[in-house]
């Protein structure tokens, strides 16, 4: 385990060793799955993008795309891709937290986000390495400093990339507390394994299918 990993390690918590054989050759597969999945999505899924970023258009002023700045593995900084589902000027007043049946959501981004089309683009995120297809759900810096004071080992679901889905999303969604989600990944951290990964697939389509979650 390399010494970025290790600091985000509370003496409380024990985890699986990441550079174990078994993980590392699950890490190598999965990266590559990753990669090899992100760019079959993004070729079946461009008609709905070019869509979508046209009705968007249509609906409100301002670019189709939506970037935002969250942390990553072992805390690095990157920008997350998205299709906008809300007002270009959603947090004129500052950063918000989203709430349910939040007013600054449009009417397209309602449908988006409930169907997780919004999430798409998080492909090119993939691709360039800073996401994996499953993992912790991305914070933004200022609500990840935020939680970490406010609950102990917040940052411990850094050790791993953030996931356009994971454990945490499909058992509550945008619903769940910041101490809910920390639990859930915690969870997913120590019981990394395709098995694992299959399970939460598997739940992301119903969560697709049936909007849970979504607000």
């Amino acid at each position: 385990m390399s010494g970025e990993q290790k600091q985000y390690f509370t003496d409380n918590l024990i985890f699986k060793d990441l550079n174990s054989s078994n993980l590392r050759f699950y890490f190598v597969l999965r990266n590559m799955l990753d990669f090899l999945l992100a760019l079959f999505g993004l070729l079946i899924t461009a008609p709905i993008l070019l869509f979508f970023c046209l009705i968007i258009k249509l609906e409100s002023k301002g670019p189709a795309f939506f970037l935002q700045e969250r942390v990553g593995l072992n805390g690095k900084l990157y920008y997350v891709i998205k299709l906008r589902s809300m007002d270009v000027n959603a947090e004129e007043k500052g950063a918000q937290w989203a709430l349910k049946n939040d007013p600054r959501v449009t009417k397209v981004g309602s449908f988006i986000r409930k169907t997780r089309i919004d999430e798409i683009p998080q492909l090119i995120n993939i691709l360039k390495g800073d996401m994996s297809l499953i993992g912790p759900r991305p914070e933004r810096p200022m609500f990840t400093e935020q939680f970490n004071k406010e609950i102990s080992g917040f940052k411990n679901r850094l050790v791993v990339k953030p996931g356009i889905t994971g454990w945490a999303q499909v058992n509550g969604g945008y619903e769940i507390s910041p101490e809910e989600k920390l639990k859930f990944d915690l969870h997913y951290i120590q019981h990394l394994s395709f098995f694992m990964d299959l399970k939460i697939i598997l739940k992301t389509i119903k969560v697709v299918l049936t909007g849970d979650g979504a607000r």
